[in-house]
């Protein structure tokens, strides 16, 4: 036995047959999110109500690089006299479609529409910065060879809100609903508790609260205060006792408040005084939650 395994991992690696059909849909889940975590760890820094005109940093800043450092030239010129010219319109765009692609892309919910808008931003990225210095080109390529993947490969057959859509479609969608609505209530809960233990001893409602994850490896969840903790700890237990007792009650009370949390998050952006200390990327993490909460249905078996 202790000879046939290395034989048989081997031949996993040598053999010219791919891989079960499984481990292929799990592995190109594993790319979905790890694609829509980029797009996360990158969507808090664009900031209304300005997004950094007025200091010229942020989305500005990398934005003005296709002018100074061109790419292509005629898109140079396309975001010399037409985005800045109305920059506040085109970072109201940008955070939009850069919220869209990590909710979509971590929940898988309609894919191959987050893949177009991914291959679409990669290559207005692009074009903007590959020139500039300290940039490594490759990257995005690398981007659009990625979310060209998610749109013509099948991401969503594991952890995704399209998984349920297709088995509602074809059968009985409620044991896939309650794993992916209980999965996504560790996830949160795990969070939470992160957000709530960087907290202690802040104020409850702190103008602005701890970032989740570590910056230097690009793994950002957001900046949480006490009460953002509290709330998504709240939004978990529900979604975890949704889908334990079949719930749908309990997970649309989860989606309301994950909801409310968002747009709270959004009301305050560029304020110095905040209620949740969110920014971008925890509006997005809650946004996720609603989506999870609302798609992960029906709980229970068909009779």
């Amino acid at each position: 036995m202790t000879t046939a395994s290395p034989a048989r991992a081997l031949d996993l690696i040598f053999s010219p047959t791919p891989p079960s059909a499984r481990a292929g849909g799990v592995s190109l889940a594993v790319l979905r999110i790890v694609a829509g975590l980029l797009w996360l760890a990158h969507v808090w820094w664009k900031v209304p109500p300005d997004f950094g005109e007025h200091r010229r940093t942020g989305l500005w800043f990398w934005t003005h690089l296709a002018v100074d450092h061109p790419v292509f030239p005629p898109y140079s010129w396309l975001v010399e006299h037409l985005v800045l010219p109305n920059f506040t319109p085109f970072g109201w765009l940008v955070l939009v479609l850069e919220t869209l692609l990590p909710v979509l892309l971590l929940t898988g919910t309609a894919v191959r529409l987050a893949a177009l808008i991914g291959i679409g931003q990669s290559v207005a990225i692009g074009l903007s910065v590959a020139q500039a210095p300290n940039e490594w080109p490759w990257a995005y390529a690398m981007m659009i060879g990625i979310h060209l993947v998610l749109l013509l490969a099948p991401s969503a057959q594991y952890a995704a809100v399209d998984a349920v859509r297709a088995a509602r479609a074809g059968g009985d969608a409620a044991p896939i609903a309650r794993r992916l609505l209980a999965g996504w209530g560790v996830v949160l809960a795990l969070i939470g508790i992160v957000a709530a233990v960087k907290s202690l001893g802040d104020n409850f409602v702190a103008p602005r609260g701890r970032g989740v994850g570590y910056p230097p490896l690009q793994l950002f969840l957001g900046d949480y205060n006490m009460l953002a903790a509290v709330l998504l700890l709240a939004v978990a237990v529900l979604m975890l006792a949704a889908a334990v007792v079949r719930a749908r009650p309990l997970a649309m009370i989860a989606a309301t408040i994950a909801a409310a949390a968002a747009l709270s998050i959004y009301l305050q952006l560029g304020r110095t005084e905040v209620w949740l200390g969110g920014n971008p990327s925890t509006a997005a993490v809650f946004i996720c939650a609603t989506v999870i909460a609302l798609g992960a249905r029906p709980l229970r078996v068909s009779s």
